[in-house]
């Protein structure tokens, strides 16, 4: 404790966001707490996206999940993609700040909970080898792996294979990318008894139009899970 308290001295906790002194390590100042959209209240049970109203207990879905038919059974996010969230999974995703994965998955870790079975297992969102070689790490399995620790869930980071190399779907259309990730995920043959019979629990940093985490759930559900949801660290809603 002491080593500890002179560490803090010279080096004070700072704000994963803007880097403003805090008083306790991996998370928010005040200020960024406020303008950060954590999602809470009534939510869209399949997404996660939030919706408009109270919560009274039933389950209710936002206009896009009533529209596109999602083969999972539950989602979840935990803040929206917009201002300090997306400056935040943007640095997660490409700024090399993998110091994130640890706040996200505490924030994240109250949103999961609620989908959790038994005989649950995390499983990320895989990317493809040439650009994970060049991004140097998959922040879907840095995520996974962080709240797998959280919540003390067994995690298998390599369950699904990207076979596929796809072009980066940012500005395309929702069927675009639909049509772009079809076949491009798969199980990997070598982990098929890992996920067979399981309850998976898919996490990726973000969901825009649902394609990626569609093609996953198929992949695992062709690998033999019996049960699959999806949870996200931001969710792309509109007007946001």
């Amino acid at each position: 404790m002491r080593m500890q308290s002179v560490i803090r001295a010279i080096y004070p906790a700072q704000c994963v966001a803007c880097d403003a002194q805090t008083e306790s390590e991996f998370g928010l100042c005040g200020a960024c707490w406020r303008e950060t959209k954590f999602i809470g209240g009534l939510i869209c049970d399949t997404c996660g996206a939030p919706l408009p109203g109270e919560d009274t207990g039933t389950i209710e879905q936002c206009d896009d999940c009533m529209t596109i038919a999602r083969p999972w059974d539950h989602g979840r996010a935990g803040l929206i993609y917009t201002g300090i969230g997306r400056k935040l999974v943007l640095g997660f995703k490409h700024g090399d700040r993998t110091d994130l994965a640890r706040p996200a998955a505490i924030w994240l870790a109250r949103m999961a909970r609620p989908l959790l079975r038994d005989d649950a297992i995390l499983v990320p969102v895989p990317l493809h080898w040439v650009r994970r070689v060049q991004r140097r790490y998959n922040q879907a399995a840095l995520l996974a792996h962080a709240l797998g620790r959280e919540l003390g869930v067994p995690v298998c980071a390599d369950a699904l294979v990207r076979s596929k190399k796809t072009k980066p779907l940012e500005g395309h259309s929702r069927d675009a990318r639909f049509a772009a990730l079809s076949g491009a995920i798969v199980p990997n043959p070598n982990r098929i008894n890992v996920i067979a019979g399981k309850s998976v629990l898919l996490v990726d940093d973000v969901m825009t139009s649902g394609a990626t985490l569609a093609a996953s759930a198929e992949a695992a559900k062709t690998g033999g899970a019996t049960h699959v949801s999806i949870v996200t660290l931001a969710r792309v809603v509109k007007d946001a």
